[in-house]
């Protein structure tokens, strides 16, 4: 084999390593709405309109935070295997469902902190319950910070009680309307799946606990089980965690991919030390309540993710996703 047909094998490599693992990436009821394709040396990140939330996000913007967290994920796994990637997002304006491309740049050696990352994309799990007592460290929390500051987004932890019950009883507010929004309902047991599914996409029957224990103060969790008995025997880890907001200065289309490329940096780095993080979208999924925590509570920029930090011993669920056949084209 020549030297250049060696190379070209192992770019080859690289780039489908990297869109393997990209199928993990985190996203909204892990609807894994992203399909990808490799020409040449080129990695394509195309959203996949139809698994769009029609409902809870007709702006498609947790659609294009979930495949900003696939984009970083396709990062970090070409870092991984020794090239610097090259990206451009949205890079044609006549073609709005390609959202970003990729090519492998100057050969690169992965520094530990590359190596740490890459080594949680298919260990990394949503949580859906409370979390042991064990406090998060101050220091994992600052770096945790930088870590969103560096992909231009501001992740804010929310440390003053009133805050943080303030930012609960939003979320139960917020859950309270949904559940009576008969569309908003049938389009979260859209992507519930039941036990013994055979699916690929969605979030599984014991991807959340039957019984969870409240926190104090509460954040609900999205009824998934929808008057089932669905549902895993743990979840009776009652601790809060450290409450966050992940924020952006603007609100377009390139802002949402930034902040799920801030998203997953921030649940990787987490991840390689032991703690998780548990989502409640739902009251960014109302206009009016998002722009009340935009102009009250985040100083004018705007709210992106609502998670709350923690260390959990019943993250056992393996994750399902669709095959690389699925999401490629």
């Amino acid at each position: 084999m020549s030297i250049r047909s060696a190379r070209q094998h192992t770019l080859e490599s690289a780039m489908e390593a990297a869109v393997e693992a990209a199928r993990w990436a985190p996203s909204v009821h892990n609807t894994q709405p992203w399909t990808f394709s490799v020409s040449g040396e080129e990695i394509s990140l195309k959203a996949d309109t139809d698994r769009k939330l029609r409902v809870g996000d007709a702006s498609g913007r947790e659609l294009s935070i979930s495949c900003g967290a696939a984009l970083f994920t396709l990062r970090t796994a070409l870092r991984c295997h020794g090239y610097e990637p090259v990206v451009r997002v949205l890079p044609d304006p006549d073609r709005p469902s390609l959202l970003a491309t990729l090519r492998p740049g100057a050969e690169t050696s992965p520094d530990e902190t590359v190596r740490l990352l890459g080594e949680q994309i298919e260990r990394r799990r949503t949580h859906r319950a409370g979390f042991a007592e064990v406090p998060v460290p101050d220091r994992l929390i600052d770096r945790l910070v930088r870590a969103a500051a560096a992909e231009g987004a501001e992740l804010t932890p929310v440390r003053a009680p009133a805050a943080v019950d303030m930012l609960a009883s939003l979320t139960r507010a917020a859950q309270g309307v949904q559940s009576q929004d008969r569309r908003f309902n049938l389009e979260v047991i859209r992507w519930a799946r039941p036990p013994g599914s055979s699916r690929d996409d969605g979030v599984p029957a014991t991807g959340y606990p039957r019984h969870a224990v409240r926190t104090d103060p509460d954040f609900p969790q999205r009824d998934y089980a929808w008057r089932h008995d669905w549902g895993g025997e743990g979840g009776a880890e009652p601790g809060l965690g450290v409450v966050a907001l992940l924020t952006t200065a603007g609100d377009g289309r390139e802002d949402w991919i930034s902040a799920g490329e801030a998203l997953q940096h921030v649940l990787l780095h987490a991840a390689a030390y032991g703690v998780s993080a548990a989502f409640h979208t739902q009251v960014l999924e109302m206009e009016l309540l998002r722009e009340f925590l935009r102009v009250e509570v985040c100083s004018g920029r705007y709210p992106q993710m609502i998670m709350r930090f923690g260390v959990t011993f019943d993250d056992d669920t393996a994750a399902v996703r669709r095959s690389l056949a699925d999401v490629t084209r």
